[in-house]
């Protein structure tokens, strides 16, 4: 248990961050680009055992995504603190009592400069060092992507602005890593900027979609283009847009290790296709889809395709079936069932929503009453964008008798 204010403050960091205490001294080490920091070192900051240097404070700044200013002030002030001792007892509490009310505030706006906005400028340049951290920093983008599925996008959006910041922090290091760093940061950037559009900021979820097309160039890595199209794609205003976009997302994820990418790709544009009543299209687009997630893997491509699993190809089927009036659609709905079984409430908010709306459309309506509880039982611990939408969609094809449920859907779409 931290012992005092600035203690505490970097116990705050790390955990906001999701880091263990080793990790987060490897993420340290990556942006310093040695490895003296430990685990041990960890701890004892974090029980106050001492203050660091302000040459270390400026690393671990940069690895929770702060301005090293703002760390080496509160360092400042903390050990100015310990020089006073008790005599600053009262004025210490009513610190400890503002940092508490302000919460992540304090973290948030210590970061003066916007993160892709540090990354653009890290990429552009082209200084090289070796790092033996570069994989730490890898698997943790990786992961972040993975974490998606289980955090809001508030949760989850100080965790990837600050590993982008450990990440552009690292790339001027990177040496023969280089390439790897910088499609680990595209991929952070598309998640947060997905994150961004989550949260109702478009401006600065383009801004990271703009930052992930500028190291897909850099790295020569086509597959961040498809990313970033197919992530813009939601929040555009028609689908004929959406459908442009994804178009040439499709274009970058030709060939092998694309398969679960291709799937998703294809699977959105059938759905936009879909979304004009352009029904050739739209099942020819649904085909490919289906056709291409035939060979894949999603545990194993890249991290921004986890998401993509066997459920999810459903969800897009339906999604498609639904919108057309298909036949297919009360078929597909019995299999989706069948497929999801026991897992059913942890199949993701999509997911259920897609399914609960196919199976009250195919006339199933005891099973997709029960569904629709599922969904909303999960759209409200995890509320996001896309379920809201699914939300109203439910709420709109309930029976009569589920009156409260749909009015309490509705209230959430809203």
């Amino acid at each position: 248990m931290a012992t005092d204010e600035f203690a505490e403050l970097l116990l705050r960091l790390r955990q906001r961050a999701g880091r263990t205490q080793e990790e987060q001294a490897a993420v340290i080490n990556a942006v310093s680009g040695r490895e003296t920091m430990t685990r041990r070192e960890i701890n004892r900051y974090e029980h106050g055992g001492n203050i660091p240097t302000n040459h270390t404070l400026a690393h671990i700044a940069v690895a929770c995504g702060l301005s090293p200013e703002y760390l080496q002030r509160e360092a400042s002030a903390a050990r100015a603190r310990r020089r006073k001792g008790a005599r600053c007892e009262g004025k210490d509490q009513d610190d400890v009592k503002r940092r508490t009310l302000l919460g992540g505030a304090v973290v948030g706006a210590a970061a003066a400069a916007e993160p892709w906005e540090r990354l653009a400028h890290a990429l552009s340049k082209g200084r090289k060092i070796d790092s033996d951290a570069a994989a730490t920093l890898v698997d943790r983008a990786c992961a972040l992507h993975v974490r998606e599925g289980a955090l809001t996008a508030l949760e989850l959006q100080s965790e990837v602005e600050g590993h982008l910041n450990a990440i552009t922090a690292a790339l001027p290091r990177a040496g023969e890593h280089e390439r790897m760093l910088t499609i680990a940061a595209g991929e952070t950037a598309a998640l947060a900027g997905w994150v961004a559009w989550d949260l109702g900021d478009d401006a600065r979820a383009q801004s990271y979609y703009e930052v992930t097309m500028d190291c897909a160039k850099a790295a020569g890595h086509p597959p961040l283009r498809s990313l970033a199209r197919a992530y813009t794609s939601y929040g555009t205003t028609s689908p004929e847009k959406a459908s442009k976009l994804l178009a040439e997302a499709a274009q970058h994820v030709r060939g092998p290790g694309n398969a679960a990418a291709a799937g998703w790709i294809y699977g959105r544009l059938a759905e936009e296709a879909a979304n004009t009543g352009d029904e050739t299209n739209a099942l020819r687009a649904l085909d490919r889809a289906r056709f291409a997630y035939d060979f894949a893997d999603h545990t194993s491509e890249q991290a921004w395709v986890r998401f993509m699993t066997p459920y999810r190809m459903d969800s897009l089927a339906l999604s498609v079936y639904g919108r057309l009036g298909r036949q297919e659609l009360a078929e597909t709905a019995d299999h989706a069932v069948d497929r999801l079984g026991r897992e059913l409430p942890e199949a993701g908010v999509v997911v259920l929503g897609d399914l609960a709306t196919a199976l009250l459309r195919g006339g199933d309506l005891d099973q997709g009453v029960y569904v629709s509880r599922q969904f909303a039982a999960a759209a409200e611990a995890r509320p996001t964008t896309m379920g809201r939408a699914r939300a109203q969609a439910v709420a709109s094809h309930l029976p009569d008798r589920e009156r409260e449920l749909a009015r309490h859907l509705k209230q959430f779409a809203a």
